[in-house]
């Protein structure tokens, strides 16, 4: 017998002999960090962790149990909530380290990677999906490697609102395409663009807040145009700067 198929019936035996599936549900509730759920074929939860019931306002788990995203969350967030679901759900789709920016019922942003993934039967049928979200975590200014790229992090934080590139971040930084990326997984655990695409947000953000249109934020946010902008806020933070506008002021 092979080491793949020892492994595999050493899995099934295991399988076989746990009493209950969600047993590692515990083990989520201790993460404060990281948002875990689990939801049936209806996109329902069916089990979340302690970080998630908070998260939503709420003291207890049982109070999101048999609900969905359109339930949870405030329109129009829940909505493309639901549909980020229904994708995987319907259709299979792998969302792994998707940088989102999450609005909490007390208004305040926070950054996180997220994964989702469909929960399939013995006959490969999906029965439901599984999630987590994490904090995106701060810098680990002690590596030894983060003096190396700090010159190509202040570039994007103060050149944000110009086109900016990999092999120019590379050039700053005195590092191969490849380096920079590897450093910049190490250091920040997401990729060079989707700093970019951080840097952006957080500043379109804040400006969504004051009276500026849309068109000039897109414009001082580094956007060819509106329409530019919008889908790339709108896949990161799951609504248009609009209504995002509109969440801040509590419309």
């Amino acid at each position: 017998m092979t080491v793949h198929n020892l492994h595999g019936a050493a899995r099934a035996d295991l399988g076989s002999k746990i009493g209950d599936v969600f047993f590692a549900e515990p083990l989520f509730d201790a993460l404060p960090d990281v948002v875990f759920f689990v939801k049936d074929r209806q996109g329902r939860y069916v089990l979340v962790n302690h970080t998630l019931a908070r998260r939503c306002g709420m003291k207890e788990k049982a109070g999101l149990l048999g609900k969905s995203a359109n339930e949870v969350f405030a329109a129009p967030l829940g909505q493309r909530f639901q549909a980020q679901d229904q994708a995987v759900l319907d259709e299979g789709v792998l969302i792994e380290d998707q940088l989102e920016l999450h609005l909490y019922p007390n208004r305040d942003p926070g950054w996180c990677l997220t994964q989702k993934r469909p929960l399939r039967d013995a006959g490969g049928a999906i029965i439901g999906l599984a999630g987590i979200s994490r904090d995106l975590a701060m810098a680990d200014h002690k590596n030894p490697a983060y003096h190396k790229v700090a010159d190509a992090v202040r570039l994007i934080h103060d050149k944000y609102g110009e086109p900016l590139t990999l092999p120019q971040l590379a050039r700053t930084a005195h590092m191969s395409v490849a380096q920079i990326e590897r450093y910049f997984d190490r250091i920040f655990h997401i990729t060079p663009r989707q700093m970019i695409i951080k840097t952006r947000l957080e500043a379109a953000s804040r400006m969504l807040a004051g009276s500026a249109s849309v068109s000039d934020i897109a414009q001082a946010c580094g956007y060819a145009d509106h329409s530019a902008f919008t889908r790339q806020f709108r896949a990161t933070v799951g609504v248009t700067p609009s209504e995002y506008r509109a969440l801040l002021r509590g419309a």
